[in-house]
C-alpha cells in the first residue's frame, strides 16, 4: 500500500464525512422512528436510557469502526485512512479517534468551512480535531 501524505484530499474527507454521516442519521432517524414516542413538534424522541442508543450508534459506527478496521465506512470507500503522528505503526488509540470526532461538529461548521481552511493552512493536511489528537489523514492508494 502507497500512502501520499501530500496531498490535502479535501473533496474525498467530504465524501467520507458524507458517507458516514448519512449512515449514522439514517440509523438514528430509523430507531427513533421505530422506538421513540411523537413529540408536539411533528417528529419522534425518546427519552431516559433510550436517548443513550443514539450516542452508542455514533460511538460504534465512527469511533470503533476506526479503531478496529483502521478506518470508518466512508474513509473506506474513497481510500483514506486516519494516521497517528504519535505511534510508530501509525494506528489510532480509542482516544485518538474520540478526540478527533468530537471535533467534527466545530470542523464541520458551518458547511465545512473551518475544517476545509484548517486543512488547507496545516502543514500536515489536517483538521481541527486531527490536530488536537495528533493524527493526519492520508490517501491510500491500493
Amino acid at each position: 500500500m502507497n500512502q501520499s501524505e501530500d496531498k490535502k484530499n479535501i473533496g474525498k474527507r467530504f465524501i467520507a464525512g458524507f458517507i458516514d454521516y448519512a449512515l449514522l442519521y439514517s440509523l438514528i432517524f430509523a430507531y427513533l422512528y421505530s422506538f421513540g414516542e411523537p413529540n408536539n413538534e411533528g417528529g419522534y424522541s425518546v427519552t431516559g436510557v433510550a436517548a443513550i442508543v443514539p450516542f452508542v450508534m455514533w460511538f460504534a459506527i465512527v469511533v470503533l469502526t476506526e479503531v478496529f478496521f483502521g478506518a470508518t465506512v466512508g474513509n473506506s470507500i474513497v481510500n483514506l485512512k486516519p494516521k497517528s503522528l504519535t505511534s510508530n505503526n501509525g494506528e489510532l488509540t480509542l482516544g485518538q479517534s474520540i478526540t478527533r470526532h468530537l471535533f467534527d461538529p466545530i470542523d464541520m461548521f458551518p458547511f465545512g468551512i473551518i475544517g476545509v481552511l484548517t486543512i488547507k493552512n496545516s502543514s500536515k493536511n489536517q483538521r481541527l480535531g486531527d490536530i488536537i489528537a495528533n493524527t493526519t489523514v492520508v490517501d491510500v492508494k491500493k
